[in-house]
């Protein structure tokens, strides 16, 4: 693979992982099988897997990159960066709201 199609991947799975906890909330909400939480619960720990394989194809790309002599496919490893670690973001930010949600409801 090239540092492009790596790009490409890698952006991939970042905009997958930024979209896993909203796609979550949405589906909790037009569907009345399923809870908020419970969509949650699924939904944080899959965008964490996500965004870090995500960082692992950028850095992959990002390598094949560095060493090659044409510089072809910067803008989309850039992107690739910037939409993986985007995605490590919203996935500990819901780890964070969901663990303060665990101590708030033990204390209540």
């Amino acid at each position: 693979m090239s540092a492009s199609s790596e790009g490409v991947v890698a952006a991939a799975l970042g905009g997958v992982a930024v979209l896993a906890i909203p796609a979550a909330g949405a589906a909790a909400a037009y569907t009345t099988r399923i809870t908020l939480l419970e969509a949650v619960y699924v939904a944080v720990p899959a965008a964490f897997v996500i965004a870090l394989l995500a960082v692992a194809v950028y850095r992959r790309a990002r390598v094949r990159l560095e060493r090659s002599v044409r510089r072809a496919g910067g803008r989309i490893v850039r992107t690739a960066r910037f939409l993986a670690f985007a995605g490590l973001y919203v996935a500990v930010t819901g780890a964070l709201a969901l663990g303060f949600y665990g101590v708030l409801h033990l204390r209540s």
